[in-house]
């Protein structure tokens, strides 16, 4: 059988291995950090993973999205806070849409168990990569604990290490290989808010939003305790401004007072003692194959900023896609290989487009009457007309739309919304005028 080697042990990359192991491949993974199972506390970020619609159909091409959803909270509405303390509640899609909630650890250890009851399955922790070869196929790799160099072969190698993959850096000198990345002008920090009386605070089952215009705050419930995950978003001009804790606490209690009781003045204090404000970076890159060997996915191939949930449902996305294309091509690595990279990069790059306009909507649409109304309009038309109009959430996150024919759908839909509705007004004009004179 040919042999695969996943480079990293993340979300992605554990996913791969389960879809190879079933093919009966010999599969290898390397990882540059400890076993994420062995660990008490994931080392890693903790922003929240919401699984939708297209991560939830990848798993189930391996027999994991049922066992997944059990682990997880749905979320079918996001609870908007204001500064004055009322709150609205917003429809994340459609009647029966959700977003499952679940901890990246808790995934993560999911897919790696299942990848590993095969015996054609190897993993391997504290291997950090350096380069890779597309001509030769080999992967060069360092023992963490030993200092000691390897070099590993096969038939084909995925880079599934992350945004700051060192896969793609070796690769950036590859003829013809267009590489960018751009970091937003705001950071994030995370907090927690600690169980009440053994209880959740609040509603587990909601996406709390506070939208402060160029700030925002996002809260959803901890799965794997009755805590709640918090995240700060905002300019780094601005945590700079927040350097003493009277300044931090203040901050809180002015702009999120209902969020403020929760979290405590010591828990603010602490979370900004603890770490410094994190980067937020999108990459866009292309081909993503390399000699029909190598073929970059999840965030090595285009990490993207975390506002429209799709990050982890991306790459989820191109462990299926790529999946299909083998299968399709009768394991012709290379045609199939070249396939996926023609076609997955223009998806790519309109999901990350996506997500940097929702961080727009997030911190200042959401709470205004057009986000309302538009809605109102989108599910009146979408009864009448069935899937001739499909919400734009809804394609986003539950479809399996390409992400490129989600944004030509969304333009055509405003499109008509703007001929329509300036149509009806023309009528009114005229009826008025007609009724004056």
């Amino acid at each position: 059988m040919p042999k695969v080697i996943i480079v990293g042990a993340g979300l992605v990359g554990a996913l791969n291995a389960c879809y190879f192991s079933q093919l009966g491949w010999d599969t290898e993974v390397y990882e540059y950090r400890s076993d994420v199972r062995e660990l008490e506390e994931n080392s890693g970020r903790v922003i929240n993973l919401t699984l939708a619609g297209r991560g939830r159909k990848a798993l189930e091409g391996v027999g994991l999205k049922d066992e997944v959803v059990r682990h997880g909270l749905e979320i079918t509405h996001r609870l908007v806070h204001y500064v004055d303390e009322t709150t609205k509640a917003h429809p994340i899609a459609r009647p029966g849409e959700y977003l499952l909630c679940i901890g990246r650890r808790k995934l993560n250890t999911i897919c790696l168990d299942h990848a590993e009851k095969f015996p054609n399955v190897k993993l391997f922790f504290k291997h950090k990569a350096q380069k890779v070869d597309p001509i030769d196929g080999t992967v060069t790799l360092t023992k963490l604990e030993t200092q000691e160099k390897v070099e590993v072969s096969a038939d084909l190698i995925l880079a599934c290490d992350g945004a700051f993959s060192a896969i793609r850096r070796s690769l950036l000198y590859y003829p013809r290989f267009d590489y960018s990345q751009t970091f937003l002008e705001d950071g994030y920090i995370e907090l927690r808010i600690p169980e009440k009386n053994g209880k959740y605070a609040w509603d587990p089952n909601l996406a709390h939003f506070f939208p402060r215009g160029n700030i925002l705050l996002v809260v959803f419930a901890n799965t794997e305790s009755k805590t709640f995950n918090v995240t700060l978003f905002a300019p780094y001009t601005k945590f700079e401004q927040l350097d003493t804790e009277r300044k931090q606490t203040s901050f809180f209690k002015e702009t999120f007072p209902d969020a403020f009781r929760l979290l405590g003045e010591e828990n603010i204090i602490q979370a900004f003692k603890r770490t410094k404000p994190q980067p937020l970076v999108s990459v866009k890159c292309q081909p993503y194959t390399f000699n029909g060997k190598v073929v970059l996915m999840g965030d090595a191939a285009h990490a993207m900023y975390p506002f429209i949930g799709q990050g982890m449902n991306a790459g989820f996305e191109d462990c299926r896609l790529l999946n299909e294309c083998l299968r399709q091509y009768d394991f012709d690595i290379a045609k199939a290989l070249d396939v996926y990279s023609k076609a997955r990069p223009k998806d790519a790059h309109a999901i990350n487009d996506i997500a940097l306009r929702n961080y727009h909507v997030l911190r200042n649409t959401i709470r205004g009457p057009y986000y309302v109304i538009r809605r109102i309009i989108d599910m009146k038309l979408h009864s009448i007309l069935n899937s001739l109009w499909i919400p734009y959430p809804s394609m986003v996150l539950f479809s399996d739309i390409p992400y490129h024919k989600v944004v030509e759908k969304r333009i055509q839909q405003d499109s008509i919304l703007f001929f329509g509705m300036t149509f009806i007004g023309l009528v009114i004009f005229a009826y008025c005028i007609q009724a004056i004179f």
